[in-house]
């Protein structure tokens, strides 16, 4: 299976992280971390990461396309013609058009969630509609060949729920147990729902910056 995991500038890592840790445990599995060029990437947590493929030498039909999501540098990058036609064309190619968080609003952005169910960041619901796409709630949405995560953290969960969808259930627990995934959070501040009004203010403040 040939997996394309975009990587851009002011990305959020774990977005990627959760489904890389994920999936580089199917077996057969090649997966190419995909930027414009092979130079380091820097992320907002002033942690570079290293693309292995520029776009060009990237798989021209994936089985996996997957966009990582972020804060301000991504909505900066809906804007950015050449990632948005790579994703575009991958996208069109490829046998599933994933993302976790805001990297939805690229794939809205190259038209490739246009009729179908989706979800994002709690932050960044209000987009997806004037994208084409059919907001809906959920940890993960997988609607026909297009499936796309919450926030951040989401990215694991929705690992494990597309390795049941390559490999079947057994394999995707096997890997749940393996990477010993049982979440027990210290707080129960992890939706606006759960989390106090002050809370989910100062959380959308943080965004602004």
């Amino acid at each position: 299976m040939n997996i394309v995991m975009l990587v851009y500038p002011g990305m959020t890592p774990l977005d990627l992280l959760g489904p890389l840790q994920t999936w580089s445990q199917l077996p057969g599995t090649v997966i190419q971390i995909v930027w414009k060029n092979t130079d380091p990437v820097m992320t907002d947590t002033g942690m570079a990461v290293v693309p292995t493929h520029s776009f060009e030498g990237a798989f021209k039909t994936p089985d996996i396309l997957f966009a990582p999501g972020g804060t301000k540098a991504t909505l900066d990058l809906m804007q950015d013609e050449e990632t948005i036609q790579f994703l575009k064309e991958r996208g069109e190619n490829a046998q599933w058009v994933t993302s976790v968080c805001t990297g939805a609003l690229l794939l809205g952005a190259a038209g490739l969630l246009q009729g179908y169910k989706a979800t994002t960041h709690w932050a960044a619901t209000q987009f997806l509609a004037g994208l084409g796409a059919i907001p809906t709630e959920g940890r993960y949405v997988i609607d026909r060949n297009r499936a796309t995560g919450g926030g951040v953290t989401a990215g694991i969960d929705f690992g494990l729920a597309m390795a049941a969808e390559f490999a079947g259930e057994d394999v995707a627990k096997t890997i749940q147990l393996a990477m010993e995934y049982s979440p027990q959070p210290p707080f129960k501040s992890g939706t606006p729902d759960e989390a106090s009004p002050e809370i989910v203010q100062k959380a959308l403040e943080s965004f602004a910056t």
